[in-house]
């Protein structure tokens, strides 16, 4: 009997169990954020059911939260032949690796939700494009999307869309207090700051450390992590200390901050940028050095990158300003090689903003190519009408510097919202005049005071800028006109000062009207006394002689010099516990003589001891060689008995002379003598 053969397994129900208890799986795993296991675990899935639309998107989603963008990139390219839409999840993850308009241009295709437009609005906010970031987020309030992080996001938008003055009024549409969580007392402080109210946005920014101090410990988070969470706040306060004057205690924070090394990366950059733009020119090779930190590891020595991280989670304006401060120190430590490869490549990193124009301009008047930065900042203006005020303005001041006065009248003339401003006509003028251009500055105070008339504007300027002009007008020869505006400043604002101008512009040009404007002049005090006719027929004033003028002269230097030296009376200064009112003995007269030649100074007796003494009739030492050299010198027998002392004396003269002349004979070979 044949053996019976056993029954086929039920395959289909069993993987059917198999994948049920992987998806299990992967659902607890998920919840404890244990993501790496719900890779491998959809892997397994996708082995028994290769394309399970489910699977893969497990699979994707674990592996962008487990920050894995390029491996979800590559899962997303290769399940093309999946019916399953994953065009979100590419534009999120092109959205983290930065590259945000290759994200937008993802995003266009897929359906607008509400969960599309959340992250086309924080796109938007990476780009800076903050009005169509509005936008979008009252979309989501219309519709009722009214979570916290939303609220928080929105405020946020507002605040960098320099909307600060509407942030309260939107706080309550929002129905949201600042302390409703530290992120949006953060927020408010920063719209506070914003609007100058800096004392204020420092209170906000500590009663925000607070809140978010309470919120994380109850989280049970370490000391270290709160540390991180909070370092915004901590670097805002800093700022805002910096703004209110307090350099020295933001220098201290600011180190702080950056010594201890307990912040996210990005407010580590924007501490270490603060405190290089707070010390200025100051150690300009400790601020490179600082700037060097931030820089990617792999790039070359020459080359300045920041680091993925900060570039990913930096604002564009945040990255901008590190760039300029770094391309600055360049500029002040002369690396001109180094500022020259950083300003070529800022044009392309910020394509929106003017300040890497500004740079170049910089650059190039660092080289001496002063006409190459007036030409490129020119064509620049020109393109871009909208950003062309501190262009021009930078391009007036270099040309100002250079000595080029056409082309910086030209560039503030360009320059619409301020060019009729009374600062600005009155430096286009003085330039103008610097190169002789007398009727083109004419033409610029009368087309500013055209300006002022037809100006609707409460603040008025037209009297100062018609004065202006008048004054104008009077030193280049142009009387009559400048008759006309001081008789328009007198009727329209009754000013003495042009009645005054009017009256003497008038009297070389029309003298009827100048004696009627001459009546309505007040009358000086003092000049009833004083008799006009008789004063006209005074031959006048005679001129003084030089020798008159130069007595005058000597006589009030003279002067002058009695009263330097007369010396200011000052109380006298008695020693400490003196009483003036009982001062008690007088001094000594004599205190400041020297003592030997006071009154009272007694010389000490002089030195005896070197005398002789000895019994009567003994010979003094000097008595005996004296007697001794007369015997020996001369004949007794020749002199007589009463001169014998006298022979001495004489015979011991002789002996000396002898002696000298010895000297004088010796002496003669080495000099000649005098006589």
């Amino acid at each position: 009997m044949a053996p019976k053969t056993k029954p086929k397994p039920q395959s289909q129900p069993a993987t059917k169990v198999a994948v049920e208890d992987l998806f299990s799986s992967i659902q607890r795993n998920s919840d404890d954020g244990k993501y790496d296991n719900v890779v491998k675990l959809a892997d397994q899935v996708l082995s028994i059911l290769p394309g399970d639309e489910d699977a893969l998107q497990c699979k994707v989603v674990a592996l962008i939260k487990g920050d894995h963008f390029d491996r979800a990139l590559s899962v997303i390219k290769a399940s093309k032949k999946s019916s399953a839409d994953f065009g979100f999840y590419k534009a999120y993850c092109l959205y983290r690796q930065n590259k945000l308009h290759e994200a937008m241009e993802t995003l266009e295709g897929e359906e607008k939700n509400n969960t599309t437009i959340q992250l086309e609005s924080q796109i938007l906010y990476r780009l800076g494009k903050m009005d169509v970031c509005i936008e979008n987020y009252e979309k989501l309030h219309k519709s009722k999307i009214n979570s916290l992080e939303m609220k928080i996001n929105y405020i946020a938008v507002m605040v960098s869309a320099g909307r600060a003055s509407e942030v309260q009024k939107m706080m309550n549409t929002l129905g949201v207090e600042p302390s409703s969580s530290f992120e949006m007392a953060y927020n408010t402080a920063c719209s506070l700051i914003k609007k100058e109210k800096f004392a204020d946005a420092e209170q906000q920014l500590l009663a925000a450390r607070r809140i978010g101090q309470e919120l994380l410990m109850d989280d049970d988070f370490a000391d270290d992590e709160i540390e991180n969470e909070l370092a915004p706040i901590n670097v805002q306060l800093a700022y805002v200390k910096h703004l209110l004057g307090q350099f020295a205690e933001a220098r201290e924070a600011y180190t702080d901050i950056i010594n201890r090394n307990l912040a996210d990366p990005p407010s580590l950059a924007v501490a270490t940028n603060n405190l290089i733009a707070l010390k200025g020119t100051k150690d300009v090779s400790d601020g490179l050095k600082k700037l060097d930190r931030l820089k990617e590891a792999s790039s070359g020595t020459q080359q300045f990158q920041l680091a993925h991280a900060l570039d990913l989670k930096l604002s564009s304006r945040q990255k901008e300003a590190i760039y300029s401060n770094r391309l600055l120190l360049l500029l002040h430590s002369n690396k001109l090689d180094q500022a020259n490869d950083l300003v070529s490549s800022l044009q392309g990193m910020f394509p929106e903003s003017e300040i890497p124009i500004l740079l170049q301009a910089a650059v190039l008047v660092r080289e001496k190519k002063v006409p190459k930065a007036e030409e490129i900042l020119g064509q620049y203006g020109d393109k871009h009408p909208d950003k062309s005020k501190p262009v021009f303005l930078a391009r007036a001041q270099i040309a100002a510097t250079a000595g080029h006065f056409l082309i910086a009248a030209e560039s503030l003339n360009r320059i619409d919202d301020i060019q009729h401003m009374p600062a600005t006509v009155s430096t286009i003028v003085s330039l103008r005049e610097r190169s002789n251009d007398f009727s083109n500055a004419s033409a610029v105070l009368d087309s500013a005071v055209q300006w002022w008339k037809n100006s609707m504007n409460e603040d008025t300027k037209l009297d100062v800028i018609m004065h202006k002009a008048a004054s104008f007008k009077v030193n280049h020869g142009q009387e009559k006109e400048a008759a006309k505006l001081y008789e328009e400043l007198f009727k329209s604002y009754g000013s003495t000062e042009a009645l005054v101008g009017l009256v003497t512009t008038s009297a070389t040009t029309d003298i009827q009207k100048a004696e009627m404007y001459e009546k309505k002049l007040k009358p000086l005090s003092g000049l009833k006394s004083i008799n006009v006719e008789s004063l006209e027929k005074t031959s006048g004033a005679k001129p003084m002689d030089s020798s008159h003028l130069a007595k005058l002269d000597a006589t009030q230097e003279i002067k002058e010099k009695a009263k330097s030296k007369k010396k200011r009376k000052r109380k006298p200064r008695y020693p400490k516990g003196f009483d003036p009112a009982n001062p008690g003995p007088p001094p000594d007269p004599e205190r400041w003589l020297p003592r030997r030649e006071r009154s009272s100074y007694k010389p000490k007796r002089k030195d005896k001891r070197a005398q002789i003494r000895g019994a009567q009739g003994s010979v003094s030492k000097d008595k005996h060689e004296a007697t001794t050299t007369g015997a020996n010198g001369s004949s007794n027998s020749n002199l007589k008995s009463g001169q014998a002392g006298t022979a001495s004396s004489k015979s011991s003269s002789t002996s000396k002379t002898g002696v000298n002349s010895e000297r004088s004979r010796a002496s003669k070979g080495r000099k000649k003598s005098r006589s």
